[in-house]
């Protein structure tokens, strides 16, 4: 499509002008025709031009992967074929509802030359995201016409879960540097302790850690040293069902646990640990135990494209599941959003599951329940608020406090509490040596 441009509008509007001063002065007659007479020519040769200009060779290039909500490099190669230098105008077929902010791209791309133009592009939705048509326009010669060109494209890229709090935890990973993130190493109970070498005896050390029989022989004090016990299991059940849609910020609960579930994988596997994950709530996708630093990206391709279900949630078929497939005893951490009326169900669900296993129940709740109770009352509107809100975080205490008094360990946090306050839990029952 060949549409006027800016230019082009000026120059019509100026002949129009002029029309009226050759109307009143005769002399002037001639030179205005001749403008008119030039300003056709040039419009009917650039519309000439632009409808045999040859299209451009246009290449894309994606990452290798996204991260939800992150910004991502796209890369666009465009060649001029023209034997003419041309202004162009360029916006990619960026995903639904993803951001773009500095496209439309414009500049001039000498004859026989490319461009590079490179854009940062911020996707909202895991999964697989598709790169449209490439659209772009074209500027003549004299710029009085501008020429929009499609060029047919479908590229497919993968967005992952937003793993840059892990892509942080592996530059802070000494002990001392966790606690920048917010997570702190306890100190280790001794029956959760594993001998790692023997070491000079340093100030503040318990005289148990004294190792006798080489001091004698050394004649100084030499000290045992541990370390975490290894090779444990962690389960992450992982609820998929129609509550985890509840939007917190600008992710939905879900998408909240699977960056905390991936920030907790990470701490583990470090710890030498097995992860697996069992998702539930409509779905049915295990993730046999994996081990070692470099088993972040297999959880990170297990669960990028993973989504909610309208599915309600069923607790006691998801428990049957890991019975089933993880028969050694774990750590399993269950991610759901509780509700006062789960009761009759998770409680007897969870029972069973801590028959072999430790269990965690991992539990968000709304962060505008939490705005509700704290914002005054001012008038009868915002009690009523108050008052259902109230309502609603007593019964999930009570749903929480029948658990803990069957021995099950629970925790109950907004979104933007979970990651941290997860991984602290869990290095927390690692000290204690309960699993």
């Amino acid at each position: 499509m060949i549409v006027p441009t800016n230019r082009l509008m000026w120059c019509i509007l100026a002949w129009a002008l002029a029309s009226v001063l050759a109307a009143f002065f005769p002399v002037a007659l001639t030179p205005w025709l001749i403008l008119g007479v030039v300003i056709l020519c040039l419009a009917l040769m650039e519309i000439i031009f632009l409808l045999g200009l040859r299209e451009p060779i246009v290449d894309r290039t994606l990452p290798g992967r996204f991260a939800l909500g992150e910004k991502g490099e796209v890369k666009l190669k465009i060649v001029n074929r023209s034997r003419f230098d041309l202004y162009w105008e360029i916006f990619d077929g960026i995903p639904q509802g993803a951001e773009a902010l500095s496209l439309p791209w414009e500049g001039l791309i000498p004859r026989g030359n490319h461009a590079i133009v490179r854009y940062d592009v911020v996707i909202k939705e895991r999964g697989i995201c598709e790169f449209g048509n490439l659209f772009l326009r074209v500027s003549g010669l004299s710029r009085l016409w501008k020429r929009s060109v499609v060029i047919p494209m479908r590229t497919e890229g993968k967005v992952y879960p937003n793993y840059a709090p892990v892509l942080r935890l592996s530059l802070l990973a000494t002990k001392s540097r966790q606690e920048q993130m917010g997570i702190v190493r306890k100190s280790r109970a001794g029956s959760s302790k594993d001998f790692h070498q023997l070491r000079d005896y340093r100030q503040g050390d318990s005289l148990s850690q004294i190792d006798w029989k080489s001091t004698s022989r050394r004649l100084q004090l030499i000290s045992r040293d541990y370390q975490e016990q290894r090779n444990q299991q962690i389960v992450f059940l992982l609820d998929s069902g129609r509550r985890m849609r509840s939007i917190d910020g600008d992710l939905p609960h879900f998408d909240h646990c699977l960056n905390a579930l991936l920030l907790v994988a990470y701490v583990a596997l470090r710890q030498g640990d097995h992860v697996a994950v069992q998702s539930f709530g409509g779905t049915d996708q295990w993730l046999a135990p994996v081990r070692g630093n470099h088993a972040v990206a297999t959880i990170l391709n297990h669960l990028y494209d993973a989504e909610t279900t309208t599915s309600p949630s069923d607790f006691s078929e998801a428990v049957e599941k890991v019975m089933m497939r993880n028969r050694r005893r774990a750590l399993v951490i269950v991610m759901t959003n509780l509700r006062g009326e789960d009761s009759h169900e998770i409680i007897p669900a969870l029972r069973t599951l801590q028959s072999r296993h430790l269990v965690l129940l991992a539990s968000l709740h709304e962060g505008v329940v939490r705005d509700a109770l704290e914002k005054p009352v001012e008038d009868f509107a915002m009690a009523l608020k108050h008052v259902a809100a109230r309502q609603y975080m007593d019964e999930r205490r009570e749903v929480l406090a029948t658990l803990e008094a069957h021995g099950i360990m629970t925790m109950d946090v907004t979104a933007d509490q979970l990651a941290i306050g997860l991984a602290n839990r869990y290095l927390d029952i690692k000290a204690a040596g309960k699993l």
